[in-house]
């Protein structure tokens, strides 16, 4: 029987509580973010949990479901693109300040977070990894979407919304910081060509994401899968079953 937790954290710079839902007894954290809008109990419900427990089961994973927040920031389309972004970057002070030291005290001391996540979950994982690889070195991506202003910018751009878009940031890095990503990060960024990931635009930013990580020489790898994987559970399901237990001890 997989062990199921479901445990309350304070969020001060969101407000109030969240809930985090921790599958497993032992083994490699993933910090799992879920698609556009849903909550920490989508992993299950979706069939996440089922895809990865013999995984978890074995102990070479414990995963850290936590809510999104899209929907005061990336899915706010009343607000210009510049308040989401500052939105986001409360949800950013949550995970690091709240949710991270739980993961570590939880696994032990153990600090090798991978994150992962589908869809818009996909653009947490790689956006957060970006931003804090100290904390992420590994990141598995299912299906994202990594420009915040190809879904549905509007508004002027500032600063903020230049640090949250990694298509913005991150073929700009240079110096110092870009040899850290180099030396302390590793994505992988999967994608199927079925239905769905064109039209919402994953199959294009997938792969110019690779394309911009190929040319920092940032470590990565690509993987397309073929037609009959569609965005959607099915596909995610087979895919984070083939790319974190690979992981995890």
């Amino acid at each position: 029987m997989t062990r199921s937790d479901h445990v309350r954290l304070d969020s001060p710079s969101i407000g109030g509580t969240r809930e985090v839902v921790v599958h497993g007894h032992w083994g490699r954290p993933v910090l799992w973010f879920p698609s556009e809008g849903f909550g920490a109990d989508e992993f299950a419900d979706r069939g996440m949990l089922d895809a990865l427990r013999p995984a978890i089961d074995q102990g070479l994973l414990t995963v850290f479901c936590v809510p999104s927040h899209d929907e005061e920031s990336w899915s706010a389309s009343w607000k210009p693109l510049a308040d989401r972004a500052r939105a986001h970057l409360a949800y950013e002070r949550w995970i690091v300040d709240h949710v991270v030291p739980f993961v570590h005290e939880r696994c032990g001391g153990r600090t090798d977070i991978v994150t992962a996540g589908p869809s818009m979950g996909a653009f947490h994982a790689v956006l957060f990894a970006l931003r804090n690889a100290h904390l992420f070195g590994r990141a598995v991506a299912l299906s994202g979407s990594y420009s915040t202003w190809a879904w549905r910018g509007w508004g002027e751009g500032d600063v903020d919304t230049y640090l949250t878009d990694p298509m913005s940031f991150l073929p700009t890095e240079h110096g110092g910081h870009l040899e850290h990503l180099r030396r302390s990060l590793h994505l992988t960024l999967v994608v199927g060509s079925g239905r769905w990931e064109d039209t919402t635009g994953a199959h294009a930013s997938t792969r110019a994401l690779a394309g911009v990580l190929a040319d920092l020489h940032i470590p990565h790898e690509l993987a397309v899968w073929g037609t009959e994987w569609p965005h959607d559970w099915n596909s995610w399901q087979a895919q984070a079953a083939t790319y974190l237990p690979p992981l995890g001890g």
